[in-house]
């Protein structure tokens, strides 16, 4: 309840922050930071990102607001990378530094991306098919995905490989996802050979998406999936991928549990979900989103 004035005057207003213990709580003056509860992250109240997804009828529904700084970071909440660019550098040096699979290795930045090692790749990938053309169904599946009560999922970013299947089921699943009322904050390609894999993932993450969107060749995305949870807070449990994924050989390529919770769609319209360095398939009629 909002306080009347003692002389009976207007009520005095007030504004629902969040404290550093991440509880909401009101205060007589408005916040002077924006956050995003699921992404987690928090900004100026003018940055554009935020206010570009405000407009387009997101985001708002995760809005919190923060007295100031110490109060964010205390709550567990990291620099927009957007309107904050320096703080997010200091944020994603510290997270590197003490990141368990930060590799043992004093070399400089480009030297420091966990990329996999020649042997790895020649076992693991050697013989793997190129992604193919996406079926009606997997697209339908995947949607599928996308589209469960709850949590609500609004806003995307997508990433993708360079060759022409993912390049067309990326494009298929954009109108798609579109036409439903979706938004696509941002759509990444990378290549299947890096230097370090640091610029895609920054970008891939650089705004705060409901989930992320995959359609990419395993080799390049286990790398890039490696510098994405060394670098940045991407979260495997809100992505879901296309079938060029869905074999066992991602896991062990990308190293047990950087990639689980993904889940994704089959060419046949079921679902499979990866657990550590396991993949589980459910079949079409099976398939529980």
């Amino acid at each position: 309840m909002i306080p009347a004035h003692a002389d009976g005057g207007e009520p005095a207003r007030t504004y629902t922050l969040c404290g550093a213990d991440g509880q909401p709580y009101r205060s007589p003056t408005p916040g002077t930071l924006g956050g995003h509860r699921r992404g987690r992250l928090y900004g100026r109240l003018d940055c554009p990102s935020a206010l570009r997804a405000i407009a387009d009828g997101h985001y708002v529904t995760q809005r919190v607001f923060f007295a100031d700084e110490h109060a964010a970071v205390a709550a567990g909440y990291r620099p927009c990378a957007v309107c904050l660019p320096a703080g997010y550098a200091r944020w994603k040096a510290g997270r590197e530094s003490h990141h368990p699979m930060n590799p043992l290795t004093e070399q400089d930045e480009d030297s420091r991306s966990p990329l996999i090692s020649p042997a790895d790749l020649a076992v693991h990938a050697d013989g793997l098919p190129p992604p193919q053309p996406h079926t009606a169904a997997e697209l339908t599946a995947l949607l599928g995905l996308l589209t469960v009560p709850k949590p609500r999922i609004e806003t995307v970013a997508i990433g993708h490989s360079r060759d022409d299947a993912s390049r067309t089921t990326v494009q298929a699943f954009r109108n798609a996802w579109t036409a439903r009322g979706g938004h696509v904050l941002t759509v990444v390609d990378w290549p299947e050979a890096a230097a370090s894999w640091l610029r895609p993932a920054t970008r891939l993450t650089a705004e705060t998406p409901d989930a992320w969107v995959i359609a990419a060749s395993v080799p390049g995305f286990a790398q890039l999936a490696r510098r994405l949870r060394t670098s940045t807070d991407f979260d495997p449990a809100r992505t879901v991928a296309f079938s060029s994924l869905h074999t066992s050989r991602l896991p062990a390529l990308a190293g047990s549990g950087t990639l689980s919770g993904l889940r994704g769609a089959s060419a046949d319209g079921g679902i499979w979900h990866v657990r550590g360095v396991w993949v589980t398939f459910y079949p079409p009629s099976e398939g529980d989103a």
